[in-house]
């Protein structure tokens, strides 16, 4: 059986996942659907001092604390920001990762220069204290701002992740409106060592089409 680590998107918690976990854990897996410091019921720990770097932490000291290995690491949007970073920083603990719907970076990227002017107009719409990104008015009444250094800082990775087996991009082809994710999943699909799928749903594939993201997930640790 696997192990699945779920990371959620800007502005929200773990629970996004709750029918995919639900889901997963049917079918014999282990799942640790994961909460990002500074976020829904963990928003009392930031967002000031909190970043990129601190959200990699926070997936690594899972991993360690559990003593996970061979993990699927699975990033929604932002996450595919922390899921790379950490599967860079614990080598060891990471089998595989699926970014559904997802920013794919590298080595010195961060948010704000892998999205269109669309979203950092978004990413500037900040609270009060000026240290954090509202949520947009159609999200889940639970969303809470996002920490903005968190999509301003850089990645750094000290490797290529040629150690991961299995890497998969899931793309949202749902949109209303342009995707920005579209060039990610037409050059991954074409790229050797990458598998990529076409849901029909919008960005978050989690609320729109759960059960397609389920058999998505569930295809993704079949053995090759």
């Amino acid at each position: 059986m696997a192990n699945f680590v779920l990371i959620p998107g800007m502005c929200h918690g773990g629970w996004c996942f709750e029918e995919v976990t639900e889901g997963l854990r049917a079918h014999g897996h282990t799942v640790h659907p994961l909460t990002l410091t500074g976020l829904s019921e963990r928003s009392h720990l930031g967002p000031g001092a909190v970043n990129l770097e601190t959200h990699v932490r926070d997936v690594t000291g899972v991993l360690e604390a559990e003593n996970i290995r061979d993990a699927v690491l699975v990033g929604h949007s932002y996450g595919g920001m922390v899921i790379t970073g950490a599967a860079d920083r614990a080598p060891g603990h990471v089998a595989s990762l699926v970014y559904v719907d997802a920013m794919v970076p590298g080595h010195g990227d961060s948010c704000w220069n892998l999205v269109t002017d669309q979203e950092r107009r978004w990413y500037m719409d900040v609270v009060d204290s000026g240290d954090a990104v509202r949520p947009l008015p159609f999200f889940d009444a639970r969303a809470t701002p996002h920490p903005l250094a968190s999509l301003l800082q850089p990645l750094q990775m000290a490797g290529d992740l040629a150690h991961i087996r299995r890497k998969v991009y899931v793309y949202a082809a749902g949109w209303d409106g342009p995707s920005p994710f579209t060039s990610v999943y037409e050059r991954l699909r074409e790229e050797p060592g990458w598998t990529a799928h076409a849901l029909a749903g919008g960005h978050n594939l989690m609320r729109d089409a759960p059960q397609d993201l389920l058999k998505t997930l569930l295809d993704a640790v079949e053995p090759d």
